[in-house]
């Protein structure tokens, strides 16, 4: 079996805000499809009180929310200790931040130093991976809401992240190759406040993950009970 044949992307955790079931909706998930590559679409952590935005008094500072983070990610190490990672806007926050206090980036740590990450989490801008089928698999953090439009501008089949919202899959047709774009949600709780500002819109967050079996993309939803919790069913 190839490395490429059985991909799980993991959709945007923003730990330590994350869904309270992501891990073990996750080690369901690995026992069911044994992925032979795991492939986190970005916001691996949330970074709330660093934002350019107003963070929310009532949660946590940056340090105790970095260090809350890396607790709940723990798990995932021991679960993934193999994983590619895309560069996003959250996790990127430290970064971001540096750049417009005018710091030099070798003043920055790395990302595994600073989420104590284990040396298989590897972090990309995007990632291009050849997949089954004679078709190639482009992975960016979200570039566009309409994910059939990154198709047509690359060429080759996408997944992304990024839109909360956004869990689909849409198809387009040339004469070479049957390309498609994978939009997989997100893995947040969306009743915490690092997400009110979610509240105002019409659309809900939607909570789930992806799979890539030899080529062809499938839609895992973690599907909630009336409590908001994982009903223990893997897709």
């Amino acid at each position: 079996m190839a490395v490429n044949d059985r991909i799980l992307c993991i959709s945007d955790m923003h730990h330590p805000y994350a869904h309270p079931d992501t891990v073990a909706f996750l080690t369901a998930i690995k026992k069911k499809y044994k992925p032979t590559r795991v492939v986190c679409l970005g916001d691996e952590v949330d970074a709330h009180a660093m934002s350019f935005h107003d963070s929310d008094p009532e949660l946590m500072s940056a340090g105790d929310e970095l260090e809350a983070a890396i607790e709940e990610l723990e798990p995932l190490y021991k679960l993934f200790p193999k994983m590619d990672l895309i560069d996003s806007n959250h996790g990127s926050m430290a970064y971001r931040r540096g750049k417009h206090a005018g710091m030099p980036r070798k003043y920055i740590r790395d990302y595994n130093d600073v989420l104590d990450a284990p040396v298989g989490w590897k972090w990309h801008m995007d990632l291009l991976l050849n997949i089954p089928g004679n078709n190639q698999l482009y992975f960016h953090h979200g570039l566009c809401k309409d994910v059939l439009k990154v198709v047509q501008q690359r060429g080759v089949c996408v997944i992304q992240g990024h839109f909360h919202t956004e869990f689909r899959i849409s198809y387009l047709g040339n004469p070479n190759h049957l390309l498609w774009g994978m939009s997989v949600g997100c893995s947040i709780d969306s009743k915490s406040l690092a997400f009110a500002y979610d509240r105002t819109n019409l659309g809900r967050p939607i909570v789930g993950h992806g799979m890539v079996l030899n080529g062809i993309p499938h839609l895992l939803p973690m599907v909630l009970n009336s409590k908001g919790r994982w009903n223990k069913v893997v897709p």
